[in-house]
């Protein structure tokens, strides 16, 4: 897929264990030609943990994308009116904000960009990364699997072991998704095998 002049919203919310997968993913767009806009949850903004400090990613979204980086509400709510987004990928995508997109809750930047992308009838890419997705938040996925323009990256149990709930996206195949999701498909197979034993 040609994505010279298209523009990706990339999205990142607290899974701070995956950042390091993610952040090659969003290199990939750049290098494909798209233009990248970043959008944090609060969490991001405010959460240094043994994965990174926050000073650090942020600043990682910025040189990886050349774009400031939306982190308010208030700077999310404009992608509506302008239409500015081709595609929303949110990677990743906790069980928290899983649960609050089903449920139509808007409290974060990255809950608004998603609002707004879902109001233009636009595609919003999920990658989740959920302790719970298969416990309490099974129900929200299954909520969102059936809602018109939102898509998936194949997920699969991550430590069906030791987390026998947890589920995982496979961060590599963010790009192919969003090819699929702009032409309204759902990258196949879906749930997939992704065991770290």
């Amino acid at each position: 897929m040609n994505w010279q002049g298209k523009t990706v919203g990339f999205a990142l919310t607290g899974s701070h264990c995956t950042f390091a997968e993610v952040m090659p993913q969003i290199q990939r767009f750049v290098d494909a030609g798209a233009k990248v806009v970043p959008i944090v949850s609060f969490t991001i903004l405010t959460t240094d943990t043994r994965f990174g400090t926050s000073e650090n990613w942020q600043n990682q979204l910025k040189e990886i994308t050349g774009n400031d980086i939306i982190a308010s509400i208030v700077d999310a709510e404009p992608l509506g009116p302008s239409k500015l987004l081709d595609v929303l990928v949110i990677a990743p995508c906790t069980g928290n904000t899983t649960s609050k997109l089903a449920n139509a809750m808007t409290e974060s930047p990255v809950l608004m960009a998603a609002k707004a992308q879902m109001r233009n009838q636009r595609p919003v890419v999920l990658a989740i990364s959920t302790n719970d997705g298969l416990g309490l938040n099974a129900m929200n996925i299954s909520k969102l699997l059936i809602t018109k323009n939102i898509y998936f990256v194949p997920f699969g149990q991550d430590a069906p072991v030791a987390k026998p709930n947890s589920l995982v996206a496979r961060m590599d195949l963010i790009m192919e998704t969003c090819e699929e999701a702009l032409e309204g498909k759902q990258l196949q197979p879906m749930v997939i095998e992704r065991f770290n034993y």
